[in-house]
């Protein structure tokens, strides 16, 4: 029987992975409005993929859907914020190669 009400694996996975993924976000959005350089879009990149790559896992592993134990929800949110600051990250980071072959 799975508790539905306890920290679960899935859970645990799935939950470290967004909460990863949306530090990335912010990290993300910090290098995009200048607050922070290039070096904090790498790492956005870098985190914001382990986040999306956490969070796929544990839905490739989820044997039924939310409100079960698995994580579904927190995989979710991981995949979707690992997206948003790889994207924006990239972005940042080819703004700065852009800027600094034309400076």
């Amino acid at each position: 029987m799975i508790d539905e009400y306890g920290l679960t694996g899935g859970r645990a996975v799935g939950t470290a992975g967004a909460v990863l993924a949306l530090a990335a976000t912010i990290l993300a959005v910090l290098a995009l409005i200048r607050r922070i350089g290039p070096r904090g879009a790498a790492l956005a990149v870098v985190a914001g993929s382990a986040g999306a790559a956490a969070g796929v896992l544990v839905l490739a592993v989820a044997d039924c859907g939310p409100g079960t134990g698995n994580g579904v929800v927190g995989a979710g949110a991981a995949v979707v914020f690992g997206l948003i600051a790889a994207v924006v990250g990239g972005i940042v980071m080819a703004r700065a190669r852009r800027t600094t072959r034309t400076g």
